[in-house]
């Protein structure tokens, strides 16, 4: 199975790359399957992959739990709704299409907007799981 997940990471990776310059179409979604594929055959690729400037980051902070920071939630949320209007209101003819095109934009704008969580509230969450709660005697007990 290593030879499959090394050329399915590679192939993420192109589409990851492909969608960072293509609007409506994710980037970050592919490196994160290509992370998982070079986990699974190839350890050096997966750390290049979370190398990688402006991806990494992103990558990590979503395998994390920390989810998408709020600049890139509103530009994929902005990003999602221009490629869809566009589409669904110039670009296709049958109206079965614009309608199905519609739809699955809205279904993007959700996931992004309410699945994914925004790092922002993530580090927020942790670091009020951290702070030090004050106690019965009103001094503060620390961390727990």
């Amino acid at each position: 199975m290593r030879p499959f997940f090394l050329v399915a990471g590679f192939l993420c990776v192109g589409l990851g790359w492909v969608g960072l310059v293509t609007p409506g179409m994710p980037g970050t979604v592919f490196f994160v399957a290509a992370t998982w594929c070079f986990s699974r055959s190839n350890p050096r690729l997966e750390r290049w992959v979370l190398e990688l400037p402006g991806v990494g980051q992103l990558v990590d902070d979503y395998r994390s739990g920390l989810g998408m920071p709020r600049r890139a939630k509103i530009t994929a949320i902005t990003c999602i709704v221009v490629a869809c209007s566009f589409s669904a209101g110039y670009a296709i003819e049958p109206t079965w299409v614009r309608i199905v095109v519609a739809l699955t934009g809205l279904v993007g704008v959700w996931y992004v907007g309410r699945r994914i969580p925004t790092r922002e509230h993530m580090v927020a969450d942790r670091d009020d799981d951290t702070a030090p709660t004050p106690s019965a005697t009103g001094r503060s007990e620390g961390p727990r």
